[in-house]
């Protein structure tokens, strides 16, 4: 793999240019436009040359740091190949166009998906209920969000890993963020690395960390397929997050998220738990008609939890008995955030369905930073039974009565419940 990169460039360049223009006998075509071609050809040829360059310097610097042969990672990254398409895919949309939250939701909220969500569950039912106990994260969430990224394995993704992450750790588009980007890509890349070689049995770090390794098992890991986007197998798992939070689900030593449902289920749920997802409270209310201008006033896209649910049903956004303790399990200092989702009407107008956003919608977020996203899950998973609402238990008639005669006592659980939920 290592080899005189400015050598190899001027190589390139001199057998880009030296292949004579060709005289075209059609009169509109003049002899600049016969030469483009060739222009941009070179221009590939440095794009190439230069990722190559940077990709070698990436794999010197993971072999230093984690103790790991380089000639085994070069061995992995030989016939690595640049993707064009994908630099067009990761383009933000242009200036003209308009969010429509109806049209993404009736792309992923569909007969399809949700057939297939119900199959899904049914096939796994039992390790469903098992991890919803040992988790707390409800099994229709876990269900939907596996539908919504893959549709249960049928769309994972067709490029090899390896590429995608090499093309836009490198060769990122001209965007604003681009710098930021492309870091964010190098560092996935650096994880994949760290990742196939855990997987072909090299251990991080270590001075020996060549003995035992499968490279045939190496190199397969990095040549497995992933979305233009680099995510992996049914959950779409970046490999940073195969690391950090996936897991064995079906106990036989290995995290297979391609083909294995058990630890694409498990890895999901951990993901959440570990996110902050709040066992038995609702993920989001809706707003009310009247509501809306009050929303709006409030809504800044950024996504935190800004307002307490007394605020905001001071303010009229929430009805009282949405921040009750006892009818509607969230507590009054309880954190939320006003969620706006664009569309345009039947006539091209803008308008927005505004919905209140609470600790478990935000949870959603951190697996795709997108509202859109986010309250999809929500009502994909209300689509297969899934209750939008606390599960804190009212108490029975005799025990309210018990706890009446001592004024204390119910000071004391009210605000156990508020610190918990807050």
């Amino acid at each position: 793999m290592k080899f005189c990169i400015s050598c190899l460039l001027i190589a390139l360049l001199l057998g880009a240019c030296s292949n004579t223009p060709i005289q075209s006998n059609q009169p509109n075509i003049q002899s600049n436009d016969v030469q483009q071609p060739i222009v941009n050809q070179a221009e590939e040829v440095v794009s190439d040359v230069r990722i190559n360059q940077n990709l070698n310097e990436l794999m010197t610097q993971v072999s230093q740091s984690q103790q790991i042969p380089l000639q085994s990672i070069e061995s992995g990254f030989l016939d690595t190949k640049t993707i064009p398409s994908i630099r067009k895919l990761v383009l933000p949309p242009s200036a003209s166009f308009k969010k429509n939250w109806l049209v993404y939701r009736q792309r992923f909220i569909e007969p399809v998906r949700l057939r297939a969500g119900k199959a899904f569950w049914e096939q796994n039912q039992a390790f469903l209920s098992q991890t919803e106990q040992a988790t707390g994260v409800p099994a229709e969430l876990i269900v939907a969000i596996i539908g919504i990224e893959t549709i249960y394995g049928r769309q994972t993704g067709s490029f090899r890993v390896k590429d995608v992450l090499s093309t836009l750790a490198f060769s990122y588009p001209d965007t604003p963020n681009k710098s930021a980007r492309e870091q964010l890509f190098k560092d996935q890349l650096k994880e994949l690395i760290l990742m196939c070689w855990s997987e072909a049995g090299g251990k991080l770090p270590s001075n020996n960390s060549s003995q035992g390794v499968n490279q045939s098992r190496f190199n397969a890991c990095l040549n497995q397929s992933s979305s233009y986007a680099g995510a992996i197998g049914l959950p779409q798992f970046m490999p940073s997050s195969i690391r950090n939070f996936a897991v064995d689900g079906d106990g036989d030593g290995r995290i297979d998220l391609r083909q294995s449902a058990k630890d694409a289920i498990a890895s999901v749920a951990n993901f959440m738990k570990l996110h902050g997802w709040q066992t038995g409270m609702p993920i989001y209310f809706p707003v009310q008609d009247k509501a809306i201008p009050a929303a709006r006033a409030l809504a800044d896209g950024e996504p935190q939890l800004k307002y307490s649910v007394q605020e905001l049903i001071e303010k009229g956004i929430l009805i009282p008995q949405q921040g009750d303790l006892q009818t509607g399990g969230v507590a009054p200092q309880s954190k939320a955030l006003i969620v706006d989702l664009p569309y345009p009407d039947k006539d091209g107008s803008d308008q927005v369905y505004y919905v209140v956003g609470l600790n478990n919608f935000l949870t959603i977020v951190q697996y795709n930073r997108s509202y859109f996203y986010a309250q999809s899950v929500a009502e994909f998973a209300q689509e297969l039974g899934y209750k939008n609402q606390s599960v804190v238990p009212v108490l029975s008639p005799v025990k309210a009565s018990e706890d009446s005669s001592t004024k204390s006592k119910p000071k004391k659980t009210k605000s156990k419940k508020k610190a918990k939920h807050s």
